[in-house]
């Protein structure tokens, strides 16, 4: 069963400085409209940067949505044997909703 985060969870690892890894994998052009997180790593380049994803530390894995990041999740876990992946729920829409109305959603 797949891993997940809530919204909530993950402002609290922000305001409590928990170490994680915070990874977008939507497109570019969505990432320029909001973004919660530093790392981008569109859905199709994602095989070429396993290098850049962490395993010591848990990874949360967020879209728009929490769909494209659960096939993301699975994928990474199957294939490479991922065990520290976290699907955020709701997606940035939902951190956009639920935690910081200020930030532009689309």
């Amino acid at each position: 069963m797949m891993k997940s985060i809530t919204v909530f969870e993950l402002k609290e690892k922000i305001d409590n400085n928990q170490e994680f890894q915070l990874i977008d994998v939507r497109e570019p052009y969505e990432y320029e409209i909001v973004n919660i997180s530093e790392t981008l790593m569109p859905v199709g380049a994602i095989d070429g940067q396993i290098s850049k994803i962490e395993k010591n530390i848990p990874v949360i894995i967020h879209c728009k949505s929490g769909k494209r990041s659960a096939s993301v999740i699975a994928h990474l876990e199957s294939k490479y044997n991922f065990t520290n992946l976290y699907n955020l729920e709701g997606g940035i829409l939902a951190y956009c909703n639920e935690i910081d109305q200020t930030l532009t959603t689309y």
